[in-house]
């Protein structure tokens, strides 16, 4: 497949993941009504964590529990041996600011890692780029004083805002990756987006095999954060 064809499905997914009426909280729920539906409790920590901060990507919508990218993460650290508790935050439809505001939760315990997946659904409602940017700052800022190594995970915007918007969104991840010296993975769904054989029926979302390219991507990029800490 030529990269304009796989660049056009890309968009498709996107759009379709704005269209959608199967994930209960996307574009047309208000922030806080997701800040709500965020898990009741969260794992007693038995050990040092690494938490996943994001969406429906995050949370794993349409997959059984154990097969979402951070239980996949989870037992790539087992098989390895690292001792880290993986923590999931994900919650369906939430924004940089749903994210935001839930933050103090999220990063309850000893957590040394956190993998910022959030933005697509800003992406998805057309929200201003530079409040989307100034949310994940504030999110990175706030872990990094707290001696937190951060991967930002970007993400593409729907062709329908048009071509500058998506990108100024494109590189607001990029740039804020090079400004706050964190590490970075630049496309979330790298080689998966718009390939029917990698998503759910719905096509926005990873299947089982979907996922598992997810987490083997963004382990490239957890790795060195992993290595700079005791196993």
């Amino acid at each position: 497949m030529t990269a304009v064809p796989r660049i056009i499905l890309v968009g498709v997914a996107l759009t379709a993941l704005a269209c959608s009426s199967n994930e209960p909280a996307a574009a047309a729920a208000s922030d806080a009504a997701t800040a709500s539906s965020a898990p009741l409790v969260a794992p007693a920590a038995t050990r040092p964590r690494i938490v996943f901060l994001g969406d429906s990507l995050t949370a794993g919508y349409g997959l059984d529990l154990e097969q979402s990218v951070p239980s996949l993460v989870q037992k790539q650290l087992d098989a390895e041996g690292y001792k880290f508790e993986v923590v999931n935050a994900g919650v369906s439809g939430d924004t940089s600011a749903g994210g935001l505001r839930r933050l103090e939760w999220s990063l309850d315990g000893d957590v040394r890692i956190l993998v910022l997946e959030l933005g697509a659904n800003d992406g998805l409602r057309g929200l201003p780029v530079a409040g989307m940017k100034q949310n994940l700052k504030t999110i990175i800022t706030t872990a990094r004083t707290r001696g937190i190594d951060v991967l930002l995970t970007g993400m593409e915007a729907p062709p329908n805002y048009g071509p500058a918007y998506t990108s100024e969104f494109r590189r607001a991840f990029r740039d804020l990756a090079a400004d706050e010296h964190v590490a970075f993975m630049p496309f979330y769904l790298y080689e998966v987006a718009g390939v029917p054989t990698l998503n759910i029926a719905d096509g926005m979302h990873p299947n089982p095999a979907g996922a598992r390219i997810v987490e083997a991507n963004l382990w490239r990029s957890l790795k060195p954060l992993l290595d700079k800490q005791d196993r």
